[in-house]
């Protein structure tokens, strides 16, 4: 069974980039962003690994630390770089998890149990399912995950976004709108009176008898 929203997300020990991590302790009080790569010297791949270096302080700023995951060895992680490097102009300073006996992308769900234990001879095609998208919480809770297909970059900027709505919605008790960013007005969830809402956020517009507005809160 897949993981699913608010599921702990399965601990392990793996060789990095960065030498020997154990996950959970490794994201001690931080968010984290755990994203796979199917193959690593692949085209695509190679952008997203340079574009989310390029992101690295946008989330070091929000408390989110990233890491990124293949199948292949460390060693080759350590050679694609220079690539990465080449191509997008950002040198990849995050763990790179060398997940050669496929452990990881199955305790996360992205290969089947009966995928073997071993990343030799494996073609992308093989590992196309690996391509998801992790944030984990402080809690160690799963708050979202997004898997893509192989021929679809994916949206970081995105991954941004949704750790913004995830970190305020656990402060207060909003939700946030279709194509919210940060500073735009926010929902007034359903568990919120009329009465309690005027205390907590001041003025608020109802749309609808469901859907009240709000400025978004600022602490």
């Amino acid at each position: 069974m897949g993981l699913r929203i608010n599921d702990t997300a399965p601990d392990f020990t793996a060789e990095t980039t960065q030498g020997e991590i154990h996950f959970h302790d490794w994201i001690k009080d931080s968010y984290a962003v755990l994203f796979s790569h199917p193959k690593n010297f692949t085209p695509v791949c190679t952008t997203e690994l340079g574009y989310m270096a390029g992101l690295a302080p946008e989330f070091a700023k929000r408390n989110a630390k990233i890491i990124g995951i293949s199948v292949d060895p460390v060693e080759s992680h350590d050679k694609w770089k220079a690539d990465i490097k080449a191509a997008t102009g950002h040198e990849v300073d995050y763990p790179l998890i060398g997940d050669r006996d496929l452990k990881v992308a199955k305790l996360y769900d992205m290969l089947p149990a009966e995928a073997g234990d071993t990343s030799e001879g494996r073609t992308p095609a093989d590992n196309a399912t690996v391509r998801s998208v992790f944030v984990i919480g402080p809690d160690k809770k799963v708050k979202l995950t997004i898997t893509y297909p192989m021929t679809t970059g994916r949206n970081f900027d995105e991954i941004l976004r949704a750790i913004d709505s995830i970190q305020l919605t656990a402060k207060h008790q909003v939700a946030t709108p279709a194509q919210w960013k940060q500073g735009e007005d926010v929902i007034i969830t359903a568990a919120v009176s009329d009465e309690d809402a005027t205390q907590r956020f001041g003025t608020f517009e109802r749309v609808l008898p469901y859907l009240r507005k709000t400025k978004q809160p600022v602490n």
